[in-house]
């Protein structure tokens, strides 16, 4: 593969060290259908550089025991400003999951990724 076809998460992540250096990830891994979005699981990780690929990823989230078809990425960083602690990776990732249940379209304000590793977007509803 080359650079130019690389999973636009790739090309995300390397762009958010280069920015930011190590920081932490709160992802959601979620289901998305004709009309829904299903939030399935999440979890943080810390970012220390940006040799990671994008099937590395599908790996680790192989391990979930979920069908998914979408993952929502939130990056964070701890109180000394590099990757946050487990206390405070939780907290958040809580608080997230506790937005994404009220309201979907919180999905769109992280880096939202299909399967392949394409940036997505979920759409509201029309109004019939």
């Amino acid at each position: 593969m080359s650079i130019s076809e690389r999973p636009e998460f790739e090309s995300w992540l390397a762009s958010m060290v280069r920015q930011h250096g190590e920081f932490t990830v709160l992802v959601v891994l979620t289901e998305i259908a004709e009309t829904r979005v299903v939030p399935l699981a999440s979890t943080y990780f810390h970012v220390i550089g940006d040799d990671v690929h994008w099937q590395d990823i599908v790996s680790m989230f192989a391990g979930s025991g979920h069908e998914w078809n979408g993952a929502a990425f939130f990056a964070t960083k701890g109180h000394d400003g590099g990757p946050a602690d487990h206390i405070t990776a939780t907290q958040r990732l809580r608080e997230l999951e506790q937005k994404v249940t009220a309201d979907r379209m919180v999905l769109n304000e992280g880096q939202f990724f299909d399967t392949l590793g394409r940036r997505i977007k979920i759409e509201p509803l029309a109004e019939v």
